[in-house]
């Protein structure tokens, strides 16, 4: 059981564990306990695999760029967890939590963060996270097409927000307790 309190509202965000990681159990585990760590909540997990038009799909807004094709593969490449994650100011702590994108970069600035200790290269960097509220709301629609983000902030973060939770080990994710 949780005895996690927030004062202020929660925010969700999108995370991703991408293919390198989830393709090494060990290294998806820590990213997962990472999470945890952190205090965040899980609101809803799920693992997935993408078709290749699915990937482009979601990654439109990059069509064009030199990396677009190759980090559309690699995506589809095999299985990857999203979470929808909730906390204070989710957007920027998973952002932080993740470090830059660029692994090199992680490793000698922020070598404490997700991409710092597990990222492989700048595609294989382990991890992904919604940039903005925006970005979240339409990440999380496409990631969980049956979750309503509108419907959460009205009814149910104020009920996450002041417990009691309970952390469910099969599903991976945070619920409610019955009073």
């Amino acid at each position: 059981m949780s005895t996690l309190r927030w004062t202020r509202s929660l925010q969700l965000t999108l995370a991703v564990i991408k293919p390198d990681a989830v393709a090494h159990p060990i290294i998806s585990e820590a990213v997962h306990q990472k999470i945890l760590n952190n205090n965040f909540l899980i609101v809803k997990s799920k693992e997935l695999k993408w078709r290749i038009d699915e990937s482009q799909n979601f990654y439109h807004e990059h069509q064009g760029r030199f990396f677009y094709q190759r980090l559309a593969e690699f995506m589809s490449s095999g299985p990857m967890r999203a979470y929808i994650l909730a906390h204070e100011d989710a957007i920027q702590l998973w952002r932080k939590l993740m470090g830059p994108t660029k692994v090199f970069k992680a490793r000698i600035d922020a070598p404490e963060t997700v991409r710092g200790e597990l990222g492989l290269t700048d595609t294989r960097n382990t991890t992904h996270g919604s940039d903005s509220v925006d970005s979240a709301c339409r990440e999380i629609s496409f990631f969980f097409p049956d979750f309503n983000v509108s419907r959460w902030y009205e009814k149910e973060e104020p009920l996450y927000r002041t417990g009691p939770l309970c952390y469910d080990e099969e599903k991976l994710e945070h619920r409610l307790v019955p009073q």
